[in-house]
C-alpha cells in the first residue's frame, strides 16, 4: 500500500515546532519564552514601527512585507536551535559559521514546500533575499521585543537579565536612524512596568 503522506509537504509541521524552541537558554527565566510567541511579538512591533515611520516621519516602508518577514525571521531556529548571543558574537568566525548554518537551514525549510510555492516563500524565509531596509526595521523590533522581555523579568524579581537590559537599552539608544524606535519607547514601553491592576485603572 502506498504511503498517503508521500506527497505531503512537511513545511508547516516544521513551522509549528517553533513553539518548542526556547529562547534565552543561558539565563534563568521566571517564564520561558519560545520563538513562536517571540516572532508574533516582533511582527506586531515591526508593524507598529513601519506604520509610525510612514505616518509620522514620512518614511516609505512596505508594511505588509515587513510584517510577513518578521513572522518568519527566526524560523531557521527550528533546525539550528537558538544560539545564545554571547556565543554567537564571541568570535567573528563563530558568527560567520552560524550565519552559514542559518542560511542552510533557511534553504532547507524552503525546500520542504511544493516546488510551485518555493520562490514566494524563499523571498520571506531566506535572509539573503530580504532588503536591507526591511531587515533594519525587523532588527529594531527584535531588539525591542528582547528589551521588553528584560523588563518583564526584572519586574518579576529576576536579576538575571540586568546586564542584557542595559545592553539592549544602549543598542536602542543608538538607533537614531529609525525615529519610530524612540517614538515607540516613549509611547508604549512604560506600560510594561505596570501590573494588570494598574493597567485596568489607567
Amino acid at each position: 500500500m502506498s504511503d498517503p503522506t508521500a506527497d505531503q509537504s512537511h513545511f508547516f509541521a516544521y513551522i509549528a515546532r517553533m513553539k518548542y524552541i526556547v529562547r534565552w537558554g543561558l539565563m534563568r527565566n521566571t517564564r520561558a519564552e519560545n520563538i513562536q510567541e517571540h516572532s508574533l511579538q516582533v511582527a506586531m512591533i515591526a508593524h507598529a514601527l513601519a506604520v509610525i515611520g510612514n505616518d509620522l516621519f514620512g518614511e516609505q516602508h512596505d508594511i505588509g512585507r515587513i510584517v510577513i518577514v518578521a513572522m518568519y525571521h527566526d524560523a531557521s531556529e527550528i533546525i539550528t536551535g537558538d544560539l545564545p548571543t554571547p556565543i554567537k558574537y564571541f568570535r567573528q568566525d563563530i558568527l560567520e559559521s552560524y550565519k552559514a548554518l542559518e542560511a542552510h537551514a533557511e534553504r532547507k525549510l524552503t525546500g520542504l514546500l511544493p516546488p510551485e510555492l518555493q520562490a514566494a516563500f524563499a523571498d520571506v524565509l531566506e535572509s539573503e533575499r530580504v532588503e536591507p531596509e526591511v531587515a533594519r526595521v525587523i532588527k529594531a523590533a527584535d531588539s525591542l521585543s528582547a528589551y521588553l522581555k528584560c523588563i518583564e523579568e526584572r519586574r518579576a524579581g529576576n536579576k538575571e537579565f540586568q546586564r542584557a537590559e542595559q545592553y539592549l537599552l544602549a543598542k536602542l539608544d543608538a538607533m537614531t536612524d529609525l525615529p519610530a524606535v524612540a517614538y515607540f519607547r516613549e509611547s508604549f514601553v512604560s506600560g510594561f512596568e505596570l501590573t494588570l491592576d494598574d493597567l485596568s485603572h489607567d
